[in-house]
């Protein structure tokens, strides 16, 4: 398995011990770590930083040795807003990219596989993206 784009949703199950999502969360990404490599991106790593007081909480939570950190691809900012142009022509109501946007994009663009357990908007603006979902 190629590397693999976690979202933010699936590690903040596991750090918060979520009752629902929890145990499907960390069993996907023990699977996917000892399939591939586990990334996460700026955004990704900004949803994360929400619950944290401080940044070396956080990396201690999420340390760069579970979980390699790649940038932002540019291509993804281009395919991020062209996919929100075609939310905002569906109706949609924000008036600025949602961070979806941008991880499906990164995921996208950089080939990789997308470990999430919200995969309707990711299906619906990035048909061909290879997903692990629930």
């Amino acid at each position: 398995m190629p590397a693999v784009l976690v979202d933010s949703n699936v590690i903040l199950d596991v750090l918060t011990d979520d009752s629902e999502w929890q145990d499907w969360s960390a069993a996907m990404l023990a699977k996917c770590s000892h399939q591939g490599t586990l990334v996460i991106n700026p955004i990704i790593y900004a949803e994360i930083a929400a619950g944290f007081n401080a940044v070396e909480d956080l990396d201690d939570a999420v340390p760069p040795s579970w979980l390699r950190r790649d940038p932002l691809p540019w291509d993804a900012g281009f395919l991020a807003g062209q996919s929100f142009t075609r939310y905002r022509r569906r109706g949609g109501a924000r008036r600025s990219p949602l961070p979806d946007f941008y991880i499906g994009a990164h995921a996208a663009v950089a080939g990789l596989t997308l470990l999430t357990r919200d995969a309707r908007r990711y299906r619906t603006y990035f048909p061909k993206l290879k997903l692990i979902a629930p």
